[in-house]
């Protein structure tokens, strides 16, 4: 099958292509590279030989999107997003622009040569948790910063679409994913910019108390969610969450990766309005439907993002 992945140059697009190619399926990729970079495709290869096709292009691009769907991909992976807290508070237009009006133009071109739409959310459109239990597909939403409300509203978009024409999506709730290719700056995840610090000698700065919690998800693990999902006639028309439904305090987090060789700070929170307490997912729904569970622990996890970010950091391979 021909599968176009928007968004596939970037950290969680890069292994959803390994994926597809590793199951024998012909790639193609649509990157800006505003936030992804081609050389997180190389050495990607299918058995048979063939890497993935990228095309440089915008999803807002009408007339890219008209030539990239022109031979009918079975299946449209949608990853390109600003996926920023703080950039969607500074510049929501922007926010807004790229993640529903480019999720829109995308919807109209699968509506219109019967591809299935797999949109990749974001468990931030959720309220916290509640004590003692995960956050499964119905638990109460509550979007707190412009990308959450923008990445809500799209998802509203994909299913409307499934309910007014027939077209095939799936909605996809990955929570905190995190792993090798993930950025380490300022836009990084909290697991690579804590390794990172380590590895350099810096302190660890923690924003707020530390005490607000997250479900990891190793990026492989959501990788093969993903692709499962694309892969699944069951999928289509549900919304299913990506978890391995345990938390850890982000505190608690940084005191076991810094292990008492450099110290632990706390700073305000950039965004405090749109921080949530508790972040727990209950993935009952895609191991029933996709026959998916994590597989990777924090521990190894955190063990192969350190891996990664030993052999590549210096040399400019991740930034």
């Amino acid at each position: 099958m021909l599968v176009l992945v928007t968004g596939g140059a970037g950290f969680i697009g890069r292994w959803v292509v390994k994926r597809f190619l590793d199951l024998g399926h012909v790639v193609r990729v649509i990157d800006n590279l505003s936030g992804g970079r081609v050389e997180n495709l190389d050495g990607l290869r299918s058995a048979d030989g063939r890497g993935p096709e990228l095309v440089q292009g915008d999803v807002r691009d009408p007339r890219l999107l008209a030539s990239l769907f022109a031979d009918r991909p079975g299946a449209c992976v949608h990853l390109a997003a600003r996926v920023n807290v703080q950039s969607s508070l500074d510049d929501p237009a922007t926010d807004f622009s790229v993640n529903v009006v480019g999720t829109h133009l995308l919807l109209e071109e699968c509506r219109r040569r019967e591809t299935r739409l797999v949109f990749v959310s974001t468990c931030m459109v959720y309220a916290a948790a509640v004590e003692d239990e995960g956050i499964n597909e119905n638990s109460p939403l509550l979007p707190l910063s412009p990308y959450a409300g923008g990445k809500l509203a799209a998802e509203s978009l994909c299913l409307a679409y499934q309910r007014a024409y027939g077209t095939p999506v799936v909605v996809l709730r990955p929570f905190n994913t995190y792993g090798p290719y993930q950025r380490f700056d300022g836009e990084g995840g909290v697991i690579p910019v804590f390794l990172h610090r380590v590895q350099s000698g810096l302190p660890l700065r923690v924003h707020g108390d530390g005490r607000q919690t997250r479900d990891f998800l190793f990026v492989e693990d959501c990788a093969d969610f993903i692709v499962r999902a694309s892969l699944s006639d069951r999928a289509i028309g549900l919304v299913i969450n990506g978890a391995t439904g345990r938390d850890v305090a982000v505190g608690d987090l940084a005191k076991a990766i810094a292990g008492g060789s450099v110290p632990v700070e706390y700073w305000p929170s950039p965004h405090p309005r749109s921080e949530i307490a508790r972040l727990v997912g209950d993935c009952r729904l895609a191991r029933d439907v996709l026959d998916w569970r994590p597989s990777v622990s924090l521990p190894e996890g955190l063990r192969l993002t350190s891996d990664w970010l030993r052999r590549c950091a210096g040399g400019g391979g991740a930034r």
